[in-house]
């Protein structure tokens, strides 16, 4: 295998007429790093992922691959490979020419490219298979068929689109384990795109978040959980509550915040903010306890409007103090030693270093 080169993405656009795709965006992947490119769709993800391969234009920007500009050059000449999304496997050729064909076109020898592929399909378990043609397979199989043809040409980067959309929930989970056990052991650098935020906390080495073209956090998926850099982050990856508000004090290390509708007060750890009028505070979904809290502004009182069992955990919806669809995850344990109902009003609080202060992305 080839060795793994860095990615550096320098404020990259992409412009489709009057609509910008991704704007400006420039992000660093070290070389042999898992980075998956996470967000909702329509938010340049894939763009972005099409534009590293090549089968992209740039509007602007450059895009490196170790010390190599290739903005301009063709996706053959990258030392990339993209896995589609569809797979696109040629229905009419058995296993070892639908590996070997990126070979074939390269003008590599039939015994040669032949017993290439037969070491990838080995490497991807499928040699058994190797007579087959893919109406044969499972969709497992065929997925490992599509990443063997991506990784015989020995690229410095693999680049996967949403690759585990098309599985089902128990095969998706089998193949994650596999993607991550072949980038391990490859080496190489992989960019996967999904809209799956338990995909990329499971796989990634480095969470990049996108929304609305523009990168909002880009850290490793503890960072992401622990820490969101913003309110976007915070409400996607959905393990936080986001609560809005007036900023009325602020020291080196609390800010107190007003919300608006009840003038509740809610108080978070965070560097001085003075200097904003508004922020938002995020609360981690499974710190929030049945309880009254130890002092104001850590918690406050709501009604439940939805009980979700989850085995472990139940989750717990609950809105007031003008806070709208708040979620509290509690262990199961917890929640039977004293269950609550719909409908009631519960006092629900937090501790004071769960609550921090969002920063706001820059435009």
């Amino acid at each position: 295998m080839s060795k793994a080169a860095e990615i550096d993405i320098i404020s990259v656009s992409k412009i489709y007429g009057t609509t910008t795709a991704v704007e400006s965006i420039s992000l660093k992947i070290p070389a042999g790093t898992y980075c998956c490119l996470l967000g909702p769709s329509g938010c340049g993800k894939t763009s972005t992922l099409r534009m590293i391969a090549g089968h992209e234009g740039i509007s602007s920007g450059d895009i490196r691959l170790g010390n190599s500009v290739v903005t301009d050059l063709p996706p053959a000449k990258r030392g990339t490979a993209m896995m589609f999304q569809s797979y696109a496997l040629f229905p009419h050729l058995d296993l070892i020419d639908n590996v070997a064909f990126s070979l074939k076109m390269k003008g590599v020898g039939k015994d040669e490219r032949r017993a290439k592929a037969m070491d990838m399909l080995r490497l991807m378990q499928l040699e058994a298979y190797a007579t087959r043609r893919p109406a044969q397979l499972s969709g497992g199989q065929q997925q490992r068929v599509a990443l063997a043809r991506a990784l015989i040409t020995d690229p410095e980067a693999l680049l996967l689109d949403e690759p585990l959309s098309a599985l089902d929930p128990f095969l998706k989970i089998r193949m994650r384990a596999e993607l991550k056990k072949l980038q391990t052991s490859l080496g190489i650098t992989f960019v996967h795109v999904t809209h799956s935020q338990e995909e990329a906390m499971a796989l990634a080495d480095l969470i990049v978040v996108m929304n609305d073209g523009r990168i909002e956090q880009a850290a490793h998926p503890r960072t992401v959980f622990e820490r969101p850099a913003t309110a976007f982050v915070a409400r996607f990856m959905g393990d936080h509550n986001v609560i809005s508000g007036r900023v009325t004090k602020s020291t080196e290390d609390t800010v107190a915040l007003s919300v608006p509708e009840t003038g509740g007060e809610f108080l978070a750890t965070g560097e001085n903010s003075m200097s904003r009028e508004t922020a938002d505070i995020a609360i981690r979904t499974d710190r929030v306890r049945i309880a009254e809290p130890s002092e104001k502004g850590l918690g406050f009182t709501g009604s439940i409007s939805n009980i979700e069992y989850r085995g472990s955990s139940v989750k717990l919806s609950v809105s007031g103090a003008g806070v709208e669809d708040f979620t509290a995850i509690v262990s199961d344990a917890a929640f039977f030693a004293n269950p609550v109902k719909v409908g009631e009003a519960i006092p629900l609080s937090w501790n004071r270093e769960d609550a921090i202060v969002l920063g706001h992305l820059k435009h």
